[in-house]
């Protein structure tokens, strides 16, 4: 009968288990790592990247993204949109061509291979026959052309991708008819473009290397014009009136052809080096486009530099009549696209918009706006234009602190273009997000940016810089893009990538947001905390200043790392949003390594390899400072780039590791065969007994191990610390050596809180046995739920903690999970994670996990990341191990370090430099792209038609704006949430 209850019960536990965990990777944010290819449709309006890893990304309006991935993991290195069709072409560097189609599925649009070939050459053929160099697909959608470096030019049938041997463009046919004294020159060797006759779709453009271009009638099956070229081609463009074709060539000169002049041109019309007259790059790709608005046209062309003076430089030129603007990019440009008007019968190019695809980032330039300023791009940001080194995640933003923040950031983009964004195919099926969500990331230049996390799109909202309140190199009010009207050539730094970094010790290391009060805490790499607080106009202002000396209890300790930053004395101007007004300094200046704010006490808390501390930015003083440092923690003084010394000293601990397993191995060796005579003789006695998991031996960690007072969580809370009747506010504080410190706060009343000081008093001190690194601290009230968040209790945005029933401390370290009872903090019960998992825990967070059967049941678990990658689920307060999913690949410890979780079950990490993955654990919430891709419809009189502007415009009006998420998306959320207080109102 029991068994039969215990079934049932598991089946009805597994049951619930299936409402609430459902793991999904939904959506990948940022910026592509390493692309290698640019494809944009004309018809469809989407835009297409492939990487070096062989992903395929396609991306339309905001909300619109597909992705897929080749087999074979090789590079993608062209990419040719079928024109009027859901289709597209890869070729990959193993010379293997891919066929994707946008199916629709299930109201939806997918993106799916269907058929992949390989050009293969006649027997004993060398390879560079068949390597294709160029792709052009033919506007009827039925043909495709490759270009190879052994000069033909095949022609496949599409969708079948199979050879029409007939229709070839070999070497003989090429030759026929030239003059001999150019024909014995080797007039070509690869085919390096191809081109559409804009007009009559029967003839296509052939460019070879060595200058020779050559018109090919594909029904006549033959030449219909040739264009004697003599220096090395690099690319071509045919003008939409079929009058010019334009060549570019790689001494960083163009050329200028008469398409309708004789059959053989000797030479062209005009040369041109823009930048000549000495020695230039050569120029990649150029474009040349008709406009309604003046008669001089506009001349887009990739590359070009003088080799000299700016031979590094990654650039692209636009030329429109008297304007000429080189734009600047901080890496090597892949490929760009001048978005114009869809139309093939109309009069004129009129462009509209420049995308340049550059390694690390994507720009877009409005072409129709005077100055051509930058269009804000609303997915594929940069994340990482400067190193990201940490990041911190804050669910359900109260109305009033989203829209301050989102004002904040129109100020600092007033250099953006108003233009909606150019690529808008593609219709967003996805709902409105429920809720508002920031995604803060610190960076090495020492800046906070703020992203809109809220849906399928990551954008910028805002950012924050601490620069201004040290000391640099760097002049604050240098422009680096100014440029006098004499400069030549007329160079204009665009994009946001940067990736140098005045001063390493800028770098964000720890980030703390208060979403009801505004403030904000932000901690770096030479030991600086800067306290913030969130204003809506400009202020100049001094910051001040409190130096914190977290080894004043010691002596004959002496830091041999970086130098503490300088900080302004003076006044210094601070642009609207949030703006300093305390800073702190730790002595010895290490990385903080941990950072807690209490915006009702008004309290910070700070942790360093040395110790921790705790500052009252009310009264701007220090409260109190504990020294953690052990007396062989000498590695911890050394700083992050002296290493030297500690190599022998981590070898000789591993050797002594070693020494001591190989002596337990020879004591165990004795008794192995009697062990496993007793194990098979135990086996069947205890066939049907529940028994425990099998845990491995771990042994005790040395309290001489480097980094034992390594402060690793810091955690406010207002609970039963000194005895069980009376509650007060408390700092706990988690170290490297499996140390947790419980310090008891006496904050005065308000009335009388700028009178009286907050003082501290060290009330216990718990040692883990096994001295693993503590990870996080929690306390459960006498319903065993997590304490709230400042002021959320305080302002009924949540439930008030129940201070009648005994509270319980939840005490996270590497190796397992222990409750204590408070205020006694005697052991309740543990689960061991490194004993019977083998793994180790690296991040921890509490989730709320609501069933997708009822709404209103809600579930508060603990979730962990492992060393090994895996994520696992562990229930409150009992700490039962409910779900396990394969997350992250043990090998990315990049990735790991940086997962961040959300309250809701959903969390972020790095799979790139450039790139963030986000998952979700919970069925209720998925975060994904839900989009559909129409087909073009039928030519009428010549004009292939989209659809009717209204009828696209009405679908695209589901899709949520930025402006549209401060107010109906979020409807949904209580009515108080959006009158949350920010501190600045009281």
């Amino acid at each position: 009968m029991k068994r039969f209850l215990r079934s049932g019960h598991d089946s009805v536990r597994e049951r619930l288990k299936r409402d609430l965990f459902q793991f999904n990777k939904t959506v990948e944010h940022g910026f592509p790592h390493q692309p290698s290819a640019l494809g944009f449709s004309d018809s469809l309006r989407l835009m297409a990247i492939g990487t070096r890893s062989g992903a395929i990304k396609v991306y339309g309006c905001p909300g619109v993204e597909f992705m897929n991935l080749h087999e074979q993991n090789n590079a993608v290195i062209k990419i040719s949109f079928v024109p009027n069709q859901c289709q597209l072409i890869t070729l990959l560097d193993d010379n293997s061509l891919h066929l994707w189609s946008l199916r629709q599925q299930d109201g939806g649009s997918e993106l799916l291979e269907e058929k992949k070939f390989t050009l293969r050459g006649p027997p004993g053929a060398p390879p560079s026959v068949t390597q294709i160099k160029v792709l052009l697909a033919h506007s009827s959608g039925e043909r495709l052309f490759v270009g190879t470096e052994g000069g033909s030019v095949f022609t496949l049938a599409l969708p079948s991708l199979q050879v029409l041997e007939e229709k070839t463009v070999g070497h003989d046919m090429a030759l026929q008819g030239l003059p001999d004294e150019y024909s014995d020159r080797r007039p070509f060797e690869s085919v390096e473009a191809l081109q559409e006759h804009p007009k009559n779709p029967d003839q296509i453009l052939i460019g070879y290397s060595r200058g020779l271009m050559m018109v090919w009638d594909v029904r006549a099956g033959r030449s219909a014009q040739r264009f004697l070229g003599t220096q090395q081609l690099e690319n071509i463009y045919w003008c939409r009136d079929a009058q010019q074709i334009i060549s570019c060539h790689n001494d960083g000169g163009y050329s200028q052809w008469e398409a309708s002049g004789e059959h053989i041109q000797q030479s062209p019309m005009e040369n041109k080096v823009p930048y000549g007259p000495f020695r230039c790059k050569a120029i990649g790709k150029i474009t040349w486009l008709t406009s309604r608005r003046g008669r001089s046209p506009y001349i887009v062309f990739q590359g070009g530099m003088p080799m000299a003076s700016y031979g590094d430089r990654h650039s692209i030129s636009v030329v429109h009549g008297s304007q000429q603007t080189a734009f600047d990019f901080t890496s090597r440009v892949i490929d760009h696209v001048v978005i114009c008007n869809s139309d093939p019968t109309a009069d004129y190019d009129d462009p509209r918009a420049l995308l340049v695809l550059a390694e690390e980032e994507l720009v877009a330039i409005d072409l129709q706006t005077p100055g051509w300023p930058v269009i804000q791009c609303p997915y594929l940001v940069s994340l990482h234009c400067s190193a990201i080194t940490c990041s911190y995640h804050i669910s359900s933003i109260p109305l009033k602190l989203w829209e301050r923040i989102i004002t904040a950031g129109k100020k600092q983009n007033t250099q953006y273009s108003s233009m909606p964004w150019p690529v808008d195919g593609g219709v967003n099926l996805a709902e409105a997000p429920r809720q508002r969500d920031l995604l803060l990331t610190g960076h090495e230049d020492g800046t906070v940016r703020f992203w809109d996390a809220s849906g399928i799109c990551l954008q910028l909202m805002y950012k924050m810089s601490s620069v201004g309140v040290f000391q640099t190199d760097m002049d604050p009010n240098e422009n680096l893009n100014s440029q006098g009207e004499e400069d030549w050539p007329p160079l204009r730094k665009v994009g946001s990538f940067d990736p140098y970094s005045d001063d390493p010790r800028l770098g964000i290391q720890k980030i703390y947001l208060c979403k009801y009060s505004g403030y904000l805490s932000v901690g770096g790499t030479a030991g600086q905390v800067l306290v913030l607080e969130l204003n809506d106009e400009a202020s100049q202002h001094a910051v001040d200043h409190t130096l914190v000396d977290l080894l004043q209890e010691q002596e004959g300790y002496r830091w041999k790392g970086h130098e503490r930053l300088n900080a302004r004395q003076d006044p210094v101007r601070f642009p609207p949003g949030f703006q300093p007004f305390a800073l702190v300094q730790c002595q010895p200046p290490a990385a903080v390594t941990s950072l807690v704010l209490h915006s009702e006490w008004r309290l910070l808390a700070l942790g360093t390899s040395h110790g921790f501390g705790v500052y009252d930015f009310q009264r701007k003083c220090q409260v109190m400072v504990k020294c953690t440092l052990h007396a062989s923690d000498q590695l911890a003084l050394e700083g992050p780039l002296s290493r030297v010394k500690s190599l022998k000293k981590s070898l000789r601990q591993s050797f002594r590791r070693i020494r001591r397993s190989q002596v337990n191995k020879r004591r165990d060796g004795v008794t192995t065969k009697v062990q496993e005579a007793n194990a098979r003789l135990e086996q069947e006695a205890l066939h049907e007994m529940e028994l425990a998991p099998v845990q491995r031996k771990i042994e005790a960690r040395s309290a001489e191990d480097s980094f034992t007072g390594f402060v690793r969580t810091l955690y406010f809370a207002d609970t039963f610390i000194r005895d069980s009747i009376r509650h007060s506010p408390s700092l706990w504080a988690g170290t490297n050596g499996g140390t947790v410190y419980a310090f008891s706060l006496r904050v005065p009343p308000t009335e009388r809180r700028m009178e009286e000081a907050v003082s501290a008093s060290q009330i216990k001190e718990i040692q883990l046995m096994h001295r693993a690194p503590v990870v996080g601290i929690l306390i459960l009230d006498g319903h065993s739920v997590p304490l709230p968040e400042p002021l959320e209790a305080a302002h009924d945005l949540s439930k008030s903690p129940d201070m009648q029933g005994s509270h319980q401390l939840l005490v996270i370290s590497e190796e397992q999970f222990k409750v204590f009872t408070l205020p006694k903090v005697s052991s309740k019960l543990k689960l061991k994670l490194t004993a019977t998992e083998g793994c180790r825990v690296r991040k921890a967070a509490v989730c709320t996990f609501g069933s997708c059967r009822a709404e209103d049941h809600t579930e508060n678990h603990l979730t962990v990341l492992t060393n090994l990658g895996d994520i696992q689920v562990v229930s409150l307060p009992h700490l039962k191990p409910q779900v396990r999913y394969d997350c992250i690949r043990r090998e990315d410890v990049s990735g790991i370090a940086s997962c961040v979780f959300t309250k809701s079950g959903q969390g972020f990490y790095l799979i790139s430099p450039s790139e963030m993955e986000r998952f979700s654990l919970s069925t209720c919430w998925l975060i994904a792209p839900r989009c559909k891709v129409d087909p073009p419809e039928p030519s009428v009189n010549g004009r292939p038609r989209r659809g009717d502007s209204t009828e696209r415009q009405s679908e695209r009006s589901r899709v949520p704006s930025r402006s549209d998420s401060s107010t109906d998306a979020h409807r949904p959320l209580r009515q108080v949430m959006e009158h949350a207080l920010l501190n600045d109102e009281h």
